[in-house]
């Protein structure tokens, strides 16, 4: 099969009109993090026991069309020996991979951040695909200031997406580009709609200069919404907002748009994406999730660590991604 023909079968496995990607991709601190709040230990055996449960809930596919692992899951197993890629793909879920390796401050950019990872990154890419990973994910972030984003800011994090993404299709890898303006701070929604606009014209600018081919590819964009620190904006107005910035930078060649839930929580995200489909009229791109915490949060608080409760943590996942499911339709009705 040519490098082509595997992007797009692995595009073609990815991208329909009901389902969305669950990011089960979180470092070691970010899942110990999670675990505290549960009162759970975060070992090996512990996070092992826990994705498995994610990946083996009954009737997932239907409404989650990939997963992102971290890099330790890709080598795990289940408890009856089945390897965790393989648990997925069973149901249709394709496994992808988080590949960057965190963030830190860009020098010569007060208050701008740089992620770390295009060393060595070809050859870690052409080991995750032996594993069983067919796509990948990176993200940058972008803190909102008064001066932040910098223009440096906005080149640097463009040109790394967009060198990731080239090395991603070059082993026929289909790159998820994940650009996050954070939700901290105090600024209110028009300050969110400026930066993510010149955010993601910086990015497909970069793409285009690296040879990125934008079919092969998935966006996953923040959506737009006031600081954390201010009022919650209702979902028309985020949908408004969000949808305005995507028509101004997104070209049609894209496939897919799977937005991150980045703060918010599992209703507020489901609303917001339910009000982007109904206001979606003839956007050319699919218009769904790569959600996280905004999945996974009732799945965390039913198991917390039991081995009793494991069905009702699949239970709780599962109907998250149902009701997503309807959201990527216009069909939400509330919970």
């Amino acid at each position: 099969m040519n490098t082509a023909t595997e992007l797009q079968q692995t595009i073609n496995d990815m991208v329909d009109n009901t389902r969305g990607i669950l990011a089960a991709d979180e470092s070691a601190p970010t899942i110990a993090k999670r675990f505290a709040a549960i009162k759970v230990e975060s070992t090996e055996e512990n996070r092992c026991h826990y994705r498995s449960i994610l990946l083996s809930t009954p009737d997932l596919g239907q409404y989650i069309s990939g997963v992102i692992l971290f890099e330790e899951t890709l080598q795990q197993k289940s408890s009856d020996g089945t390897p965790l890629v393989d648990l997925a793909w069973q149901q249709g879920i394709v496994p992808g991979i988080k590949v960057d390796k965190g963030k830190g401050p860009l020098p010569g950019s007060p208050g701008d951040l740089i992620t770390y990872g295009l060393d060595g990154l070809a050859e870690r890419l052409q080991q995750y695909k032996a594993q069983g990973a067919r796509f990948a994910k990176w993200r940058e972030v972008y803190a909102i200031t008064d001066k932040n984003p910098a223009c440096l800011g906005l080149h640097a994090n463009a040109e790394m997406l967009a060198r990731y993404a080239a090395v991603c299709q070059e082993f026929g890898v289909v790159p998820i580009v994940e650009p996050e303006v954070l939700m901290d701070g105090n600024h209110d929604i028009d300050r969110c709609t400026e930066v993510t606009e010149n955010v993601l014209h910086s990015v497909f600018h970069a793409l285009h200069k690296h040879h990125v081919v934008l079919e092969y590819m998935i966006l996953k964009p923040n959506m737009v919404v006031p600081g954390m620190d201010l009022r919650t904006a209702d979902p028309e107005e985020v949908a408004s907002e969000t949808l305005k910035v995507l028509r101004r930078t997104v070209p049609a060649a894209v496939p897919s748009i799977n937005f991150l839930s980045g703060g918010q929580g599992p209703e507020e995200a489901t609303r917001n994406l339910n009000a982007i489909n109904l206001q979606r009229g003839t956007a050319p791109w699919q218009l769904s999730i790569s959600y996280g915490r905004a999945l996974q949060q009732p799945a965390l608080q039913a198991w917390r660590g039991k081995a009793d409760n494991d069905a009702k943590a699949q239970k709780a996942l599962l109907n998250r991604a149902r009701l997503n499911s309807l959201a990527r339709q216009g069909k939400y009705e509330g919970e």
